[in-house]
This record gives C-alpha cells, structure tokens and sequence, in this order.
C-alpha cells in the first residue's frame, strides 16, 4: 500500500537534514558560539570589517560592548 512508502521517506528526509545541521554546528562550534555571517553586499562587508577592527583581536565574531570601546 501507499504507506510502505513512509520508512524510505524518513531515511531519505534525515540523510538531507544532517549535512545541514552538522555544517551549521561546526561553524558555531569553529567561530566562538557564533552563526557564520555573510556579507552579499558592500554594506554588510563594510559592517564585519567594522566588527573587526572593533573586537581588538582581528576576529569579527568577537565582539566588545559599546561601554569598553574607546
């Protein structure tokens, strides 16, 4: 019947979802807690190189809180 079909679909739905998870937990895991950003535009990529000179170790995923920036 049409439900011998649902074992197979499972198996397949989870072998898509696990490379997509791992990637997003090991780039959390690789840049200190934080999601990976992408900078598409000028804007965005002028923002993480603020983000960078800001944090004071050259890594934009580090980030200072505004009272500890001179």
């Amino acid at each position: 019947m049409w439900f011998e079909i649902l074992p197979g679909v499972a198996v397949m739905g989870v072998c898509l979802l696990i490379p997509g998870l791992a990637t997003a937990y090991i780039q959390k895991f690789t840049n200190g807690g934080k999601e990976k950003r992408l900078a598409c535009y000028k804007y965005q990529w002028n923002l993480m190189e603020r983000d960078r000179r800001i944090s004071g170790v050259n890594c934009h995923y580090v980030q200072k809180g505004l009272e500890n920036i001179d």
